[in-house]
């Protein structure tokens, strides 16, 4: 089912966490931040969504970094639900894309239900202070991937934070498949 975004809460602080990264590290939200901000991203390895723009997220990870955007990915998903989003298929598919950002796993879910993430994709972007700037998408594609000149929205509102500290006002919500939770 497909599901959007909140609207941006601007200045909302960033949780902390300590999370598995894929590469055998554990990381928390001071390790992966950047000088000029962070991009904290919950996706998963079987939805759709996520599928059909992974390379341009690996893109704008790498173009983000330049700028001083720290930047990683959070798998929040039930594995045991969705085998494709266990850790070590995670981690193959880290390796696999080349993913220059660090790979973390939620496995009780906590870190997603702090940040009340709703879905893969979700794009939490903070100033350098940890404060909310950008809870929009990544750009215009859905299930399918759109053109590829399109709008770089997420890329270019993280670019507005490292270089004012502030988000862009106005905020199209990503969408995506909803988190998949266990069974309360």
């Amino acid at each position: 089912m497909a599901v959007e975004t909140p609207i941006c809460d601007f200045g909302w602080k960033a949780p902390d966490f300590r999370l598995p990264a894929t590469d055998g590290r554990t990381l928390s939200f001071a390790d992966v931040a950047g000088p000029q901000g962070t991009l904290i991203m919950f996706i998963c390895n079987h939805c759709p969504y996520v599928q059909a723009v992974i390379d341009r997220i690996v893109r704008d990870a790498r173009d983000l970094q330049a700028l001083g955007i720290g930047v990683a990915a959070i798998c929040s998903n039930d594995a045991e639900a969705y085998p494709d989003d266990s850790f070590a298929r995670m981690r193959e598919m880290a390796e696999r894309l080349d993913f220059p950002f660090p790979y973390l796993h939620d496995e009780s879910q906590q870190v997603a239900r702090a940040y009340e993430a709703v879905c893969t994709p979700d794009f939490f972007g903070f100033d350098r202070d940890g404060g909310l700037q950008y809870r929009g998408r990544l750009d215009a594609s859905r299930r399918q991937a759109g053109p590829p000149d399109l709008r770089r929205d997420l890329y270019e509102a993280m670019r507005e934070v490292a270089e004012t500290g502030q988000g862009p006002r106005e905020q199209i919500p990503s969408m995506g498949c909803s988190i998949k939770w266990k069974a309360a």
